[in-house]
């Protein structure tokens, strides 16, 4: 107001207003809690417009309602150091891995890198944390014995041609439940999954996947429109939490360790590499968004480098 009131206004503006709000207490701490849910919710809202999951969004709002908890600082106002602080907090509290630790960390960033987008804040706190650095370990694929005892133990048609799905198309679990009848193209050999960020590819299966699937398919009598259900009444479309569980219990009955979904993806992927298939094919085949992830996959067998020595230098 000062280019509108001279000093004797202003001052009597001073004593009006402290006159009015005398009898009122002001909140900052639920002043910051509402400002924090809203730039939140509205963080959440742009991710979910950009394509990301429910599952993804569910986790990008805990991981992020739980800093703002730990911190107890505005959202506009934290600094790199007391992110710093929450971070080592949580590690040292919790005993989280290297890995879970750069999983927040790369939240963190993507929100307050939209913060700084939408101009609430001048520059992101996280710019000067940089990536926390994991050791890289060598990730189990099923061998060629383990494949096929699991084939001719299955004690279900479903179990068969679920194994046989997922060894030979490479598909997420997230992928196969959601499959339908319909969805397979038994000429081609191949079906329409939908991946991450609701992108849709096509998978490709084997003549073997193909006999099961179709000798599943003949021997069910439910009218359920997906591709894979429980074997009781009503039949309901199987869950990634179901078939998990069934993969672990078809692991310990065959002395198997560590069966789960995302080890045939890691399990065809190696093959595929050691038979000599492109990178940049496998990364489409797999639905990686960026090659970086699909590479990871290159160093699973450290007997390729060991083969590729003997035949190259000798």
């Amino acid at each position: 107001m000062l280019n509108v009131l001279d000093n004797a206004q202003l001052k009597q503006l001073e004593s009006t207003l402290y006159g009015v709000i005398e009898d009122y207490e002001v909140d900052a701490g639920q002043q910051r809690q509402d400002n924090d849910d809203g730039l939140l919710a509205t963080f959440i809202a742009a991710k979910r417009l950009e394509g990301c999951s429910d599952k993804t969004l569910i986790y990008y709002e805990r991981t992020i309602t739980a800093m703002l908890n730990g911190t107890s600082i505005s959202a506009t106002r934290i600094r790199t150091e007391d992110l710093r602080a929450y971070l080592t907090m949580y590690q040292q509290e919790r005993g989280s891995s290297q890995i879970t630790i750069d999983n927040i960390r790369r939240i963190l960033s993507s929100f307050f890198a939209w913060l700084e987008d939408e101009d609430h804040i001048v520059k992101s706190p996280v710019r000067r944390i940089h990536k926390v650095k994991a050791a890289i370990r060598v990730k189990e694929t099923y061998t060629d014995e383990e494949l096929e005892t699991m084939r001719d133990q299955c004690p279900t048609s479903r179990d068969l041609a679920m194994i046989d799905m997922l060894a030979s198309t490479g598909m997420r679990v997230g992928e196969l439940v959601k499959l339908n009848k319909a969805d397979i193209d038994f000429g081609e050999r191949e079906c329409v999954v939908q991946g991450k960020g609701n992108k849709e590819r096509v998978a490709y299966f084997d003549a073997r996947t193909k006999i099961h699937l179709r000798d599943y398919l003949d021997r069910r009598d439910d009218d359920d429109p997906a591709l894979f259900v429980g074997l009781y009444a009503p039949h309901r479309r199987l869950s990634i939490g179901a078939i998990e569980a069934r993969l672990r219990q078809l692991g310990a009955a065959l002395n198997i360790e560590k069966v789960h979904p995302h080890k045939f993806r890691r399990t065809l992927a190696t093959k595929a590499i050691d038979k000599g298939m492109p990178v940049e094919q496998l990364q489409h085949l797999l639905g990686h968004q960026r090659i970086d992830t699909t590479l990871q996959y290159a160093m699973v067998r450290q007997t390729n480098v060991k083969n590729a020595h003997r035949r190259y230098i000798g």
